[in-house]
């Protein structure tokens, strides 16, 4: 009696996971003593269909046609309780049936639409330092050769996305282009009326630390904008802390030397740091804004 009961509980909650699971990657259908529950279902090429026998007895599945599909076990023989899947790859019409069955009780069907079409992107590095370039790669899920997928970018600031280049994709659907950020920049790939989800790289400000006399020092700051007018923070590491320390701020100038789109900020300060100390600069957070990560020196000795 109580496995009567645990078989009724369970073969509720599978008929409660087939209408939870209509729009998932696997549907479930359920063998019953009177049938498949249920007889029809509607998938998307590279889904599939977990049957699991909830009889008292064992039952085959047998689909037609066989091509586009993959089934495990094969054949598809379920013992009580148990389940097995099968994955429809292309887009037709199928039934299933138990062949041992007399009637047209054991009967279903599947209709197997052509999945969506979908883009994928990533970057990598994430990250970069003004002037260094990422590398935007991905694939169609048609995996067809020779499409040509537009690579648009959003710059910070910018309201709108600019188309960047136009690539082709090779084996597999895949395709990759090297862009530049110039600054926090959000990428998309578009092929026809289908876009990937954004990824967005960030850029940091490129400095550059030198020595130009005894405790004299240069900073220059290149980005693609100025931060004249913005704090940049000197820094020494202290040994014995294991730690670099604020030694003083310096106030970053106009500099007219940078070629467009690169913009020079810059100063030259004095320090009166030991000799053969490691110095650096920062440009914390706060002084760069919202388009930019803070930025990092090279590191050299007072």
């Amino acid at each position: 009696m109580r496995k009567l009961t645990l078989l009724a509980l369970a073969v509720a909650l599978v008929s409660l996971a087939v209408v939870v699971a209509a729009g998932a990657k696997t549907v479930t259908v359920t063998i019953t003593k009177i049938g498949y529950v249920p007889e029809s279902v509607t998938l998307e090429a590279g889904d599939a269909i977990q049957f699991t026998n909830s009889d008292t007895v064992a039952h085959q599945v047998e689909l037609k046609p066989t091509t586009g599909v993959t089934c495990a076990p094969n054949p598809l023989v379920l013992q009580p309780a148990q389940s097995g899947s099968c994955t429809f790859r292309t887009a037709s019409k199928f039934t299933y049936s138990d062949p041992n069955v007399r009637g047209n009780t054991f009967r279903g069907d599947v209709t197997v639409a052509a999945a969506p079409e979908t883009l994928s992107l990533a970057a990598k590095p994430l990250i970069v330092v003004y002037g260094g370039k990422t590398t935007l790669s991905g694939a169609v899920s048609t995996q067809k050769v020779g499409e040509n997928v537009d690579l648009l970018g959003t710059a910070c600031g910018e309201t709108a996305a600019s188309k960047l280049t136009t690539v082709a994709t090779t084996t597999g659907g895949v395709f990759s282009a090297l862009v530049q950020p110039l600054k926090h920049t959000a990428y998309t790939a578009k092929l026809k009326n289908t876009s990937s989800q954004p990824v967005t790289v960030r850029v940091r400000p490129r400095l550059r630390l030198g020595k130009v006399a005894l405790k004299r020092y240069s900073l220059r700051v290149s980005a693609a904008q100025s931060f004249a007018g913005k704090y940049a923070t000197f820094q020494r590491y202290n040994a014995e802390l294991a730690r670099w320390v604020n030694v003083k701020r310096v106030l970053l100038r106009a500099n007219s030397t940078g070629v467009a789109p690169t913009v020079i900020s810059s100063v030259t300060f004095r320090s009166a740091v030991p000799a053969r100390v490691k110095i650096r600069v920062i440009l914390p957070q706060l002084q760069v804004g919202s388009c930019y990560l803070a930025g990092r020196s090279n590191v050299i000795l007072s």
